[in-house]
């Protein structure tokens, strides 16, 4: 595991993406699976800015999601596939024929799952992964206890998650379920990134990278992946004793 930490949430937003920029840069057909949520938003603001500022071509690329609500998709404002078309999808001109995205309101959910499987196969796996960290060490919609052998499935939200959950949206939703990857489809990852800022998550990162690895715990697991690496700004690391 590397540790990268930043003064601000702006520096280490900008230095998340250049992590980012190095894999496109690597490989023209890179394929790169996006978090939504806040803590990655700044990475997006920059990696889109370095995109268009230096002109570079990502029509080779493919994104693959991490997660969606059940029941959602991107006509549903504040589904993940919402705020990722904002800050990134619509942005960068990304064609649909470059996106396989967790459909929450497909008919056969667990099919669906075998869908945005498939399609990371077809592609040869993924190069980067890009994560944030639930309030109770989720990661995507793997939520404690969660098998780390489990690929793409349908996912029970845990109640902390549900409660959190609803600042993404203007008016309350039944938010009980999810689409998502597993932690089988992160550990099979290229590489991941772990992206975490504010004083809110520094309890929980604590637990996640200095106790015990445990599926308690998801995000801990992320640990034993070989090319690991967490970003965090200032507040996030607050409370890490290393």
């Amino acid at each position: 595991m590397k540790l990268f930490v930043y003064e601000t949430y702006e520096s280490m937003s900008a230095r998340a993406a250049e992590a980012v920029m190095y894999v496109i840069n690597s490989k023209k057909n890179a394929v790169l699976c996006p978090a939504s949520g806040d803590s990655p938003a700044g990475l997006y603001k920059k990696l889109v800015a370095h995109i268009k500022e230096n002109e570079i071509d990502i029509s080779g690329l493919y994104f693959i999601s991490l997660d969606e609500w059940l029941g959602m998709n991107g006509n549903d404002e504040g589904s993940c596939r919402y705020h990722l078309n904002n800050q990134l999808f619509h942005p960068l001109y990304v064609s649909e024929n470059n996106i396989a995205f967790f459909d929450g309101r497909a008919l056969d959910p667990q099919m669906e799952c075998e869908r945005i499987d498939d399609a990371i196969e077809a592609h040869g796996g993924i190069d980067m992964a890009i994560v944030g960290l639930g309030m109770n060490g989720h990661v995507g919609m793997n939520e404690p206890g969660t098998s780390p052998h489990l690929h793409s499935h349908v996912a029970e939200i845990d109640p902390i998650t549900q409660q959190v959950g609803q600042k993404y949206f203007k008016e309350k939703k039944e938010i009980g379920g999810g689409l998502t990857l597993g932690i089988a489809n992160l550990m099979e990852a290229k590489n991941v990134i772990l992206v975490v800022s504010g004083n809110k998550k520094a309890g929980i990162l604590r637990k996640i990278l200095e106790e015990e690895i445990s599926e308690e715990l998801p995000a801990s697991l992320l640990r034993n992946h070989p090319n690991f690496s967490v970003y965090l700004d200032a507040e996030a690391a607050s409370l890490l004793k290393k």
